[in-house]
């Protein structure tokens, strides 16, 4: 029994402990979930972040150097123009040092035929300032401070660069070095090989013009001219310019490239394609080669091999994350959906099939002969497995030549080919206005052939210049033709205004307000055909001679016709918002809404009855009333 209350209190003892210790080391939990949180929330993609992860590797803290020398404008070099002869002496100039002769096997002169010439055979060296220059064989010229080499010809200037040749033709007035066959230039880790090459010492400029090649450990350029700067690492490229890595080919007429930080700027007509999936079209522009981001201007184009393309005056884009961004009159085409995505702003992430669109964004789905404009604040196209998926989110608006329509949020899927509409939604067909809370548009083979409406919904038909067809239930259900009405179904709390004609010469008859529980109603040649009631209905008939405001439309009645889209333009105008009619169901007929001025030709649905039969000359139906 002791060890039993030992054991009880050794178990108490621990978990008090525990319990302080979890307490006293709060902070240090609260900190680990901090740091994941945070680390989490880092490795998402948000808009506008490509944006500026690249303008800041555009523009890194700069150290602070010592200015470098720079040769007088009076001292540029022309490499086409030098010739291959001793230069005048210019010994005692400012800035002029003497050539050295360290070192040769052999060395001969003729003080006749050449006084100014000595020749040197053999483990040849002279030193120039901070520079060893090294051959088989040269003429040097000791009066004018220059020398001509031959035969493995090495240049070593202090312990980073290394020219290698087999003539050169130095001048130590001018510090021109010009290489020729064979040439080799070695800095770290950059190599410039070409046939002829002119290398300044003051300016640490080398160029060649008769084509060359310039590699580091990233990437192969080859063009017909070029400059390299071994100071700044900085090259320039014209004529025939190619860039090979093994991700991308790039191909231009002139281009800018840093060795060291391993940028690339785009300064003509580029094109860069990577690994034979994405094609990069831009003539100004920044391409880190290294870290595969870039920034291209002036309306450049990038075109994936899916059939997505994306063109914008400036666009960002990091091919290793496959995602990018436009801004100013972007465009975003789908060649094999069919669509197009515009806006001041878009973003595409190809991982995931997401894109967005925002500030005037557009959405035109171009798959049928018909095209679709869907306008809204920000439009969002993503992929449900295999399947399309398209939202817009406020002031969204529609057209297309047989439907149009507004509301204020959309997603439609392919999956089932609905359009669902949130916020008030209005579709327009012809003379057709359809509204509710909720709509869905089913669509078949790119065509709209079934409205489902949901809470408050209605149906309205412009009859005539002042009269108009509605229908108002819970639930509306239209079905669509080559996009005409055919049918109409009323589902709950069903009520109608209509305007019967005759059927000869198609005069109105009337106005006929039912109130059912259900309404199907037919529609032929863009006019109420025939109307099916069920049996428990209130039906009048009124005269149009005695007919008042009031009497004209039902509670839910409100038309927009002005807000209708007439062309793809109008999906970017803006209107107030209005406040609809919740509709409680019209007063009862025959009560206050009828007065004296306004009487029905017979007050009952047994009236009713008959106004069917004389219309269409066939017996009223017990369970159901028909009208015509």
């Amino acid at each position: 029994m002791l060890k039993v209350n030992q054991i009880y209190q050794l178990e108490n003892s621990l978990k008090s402990i525990l319990h302080n210790s979890i307490l006293k080391h709060r902070h240090i939990v609260l900190f680990a979930v901090l740091c994941l949180f945070i680390a989490l929330s880092q490795a998402q993609i948000h808009p506008r972040q490509l944006r500026n992860q690249v303008l800041q590797s555009m523009n890194p803290p700069k150290p602070q150097i010592k200015p470098t020398k720079s040769r007088p404008a009076s001292q540029k070099i022309n490499a086409i123009q030098y010739k291959l002869t001793p230069a005048p002496s210019a010994i005692g100039a400012k800035g002029v040092t003497l050539v050295y002769l360290e070192n040769c096997d052999q060395l001969s002169f003729d003080k006749i035929q050449s006084p100014d010439m000595q020749l040197l055979k053999g483990n040849v060296r002279f030193r120039h300032d901070n520079a060893r220059l090294y051959c088989d064989s040269a003429y040097f010229f000791e009066k004018a401070n220059s020398f001509n080499a031959y035969g493995h010809v090495r240049i070593v200037q202090g312990d980073t660069i290394f020219i290698f040749g087999d003539i050169l033709y130095y001048n130590g007035n001018t510090k021109l070095a010009r290489l020729r066959h064979r040439v080799r230039m070695e800095n770290r880790k950059t190599t410039l090989t070409t046939d002829s090459l002119n290398y300044d010492r003051i300016t640490n400029q080398a160029y060649y013009y008769t084509g060359g090649k310039i590699s580091d450990e990233t990437n192969d350029l080859t063009s017909i001219w070029g400059q390299y700067s071994t100071k700044t690492n900085e090259s320039l490229f014209k004529t025939k310019v190619h860039m090979n890595n093994k991700n991308y080919t790039l191909d231009a007429d002139s281009l800018r490239y840093n060795s060291k930080t391993k940028i690339a700027r785009l300064i003509s007509m580029t094109h860069i394609l990577y690994n034979n999936e994405t094609d990069i079209y831009s003539d100004k522009g920044w391409y880190n080669t290294a870290t595969e981001q870039s920034m291209l201007l002036n309306r450049s184009k990038v075109k994936h091999k899916d059939g997505k393309t994306l063109i914008g005056d400036t666009i960002f884009y990091d091919k290793k994350l496959k995602y990018g961004e436009g801004f100013t009159n972007v465009i975003m085409n789908d060649t094999v959906q069919k669509t197009t995505l515009y806006g001041n702003y878009c973003y595409y992430n190809e991982n995931d099939k997401n894109g967005l669109a925002t500030d005037s964004a557009l959405l035109v789905d171009w798959s049928s002969k018909d095209s679709m404009f869907v306008h809204a604040d920000t439009l969002h196209t993503s992929k449900d497995s295999i399947y399309n998926v398209a939202r817009g989110y406020y002031h969204v608006r529609i057209y297309r030549n047989d439907v149009q329509g507004l509301c204020d949020s959309l997603a439609y899927s392919a999956r089932d080919s609905v359009m669902n509409m949130f916020g008030t939604p209005v579709l327009w067909s012809d003379n057709n206005q359809l509204s509710g809370e909720y709509i869905q548009a089913y669509t078949k083979n790119k065509k709209v052939n079934k409205i489902h409406i949901q809470k408050v919904a209605v149906a309205i038909q412009h009859e005539d210049s002042i009269y108009y067809n509605q229908l108002s239930g819970k639930e509306i259900i239209a079905y669509v033709d080559s996009g005409q009405l055919r049918k109409v179904n009323v589902n709950g709390n069903a009520e109608t205004i209509y305007f019967p004609r005759d059927d000869k010469d198609s005069t109105l008859l009337g106005l006929n307000k039912t109130q059912s529980s259900f309404v199907v109603m037919y529609f032929k040649n863009k006019r109420i055909n025939k109307a099916i009631l069920t049996s428990a209905t209130n039906g009048t008939m009124f005269p149009l001679d005695n007919l008042t405001e009031k009497l004209l439309h039902l509670n839910t009645f409100f038309w927009i016709e002005n807000e209708r889209p007439q062309n793809k333009s109008d999906v970017f105008k803006a209107y107030p918002k209005i406040e609809r009619p919740k509709g409680g169901g019209i007063d009862s007929l025959g009560s206050s809404d009828t007065d004296n001025s306004s009487q029905p030709a017979s007050g009952s649905s047994e009236n009713q009855k008959n106004i069917t039969n004389s219309s269409n000359n066939s017996p009223a139906i017990n369970s159901r009333t028909q009208l015509k």
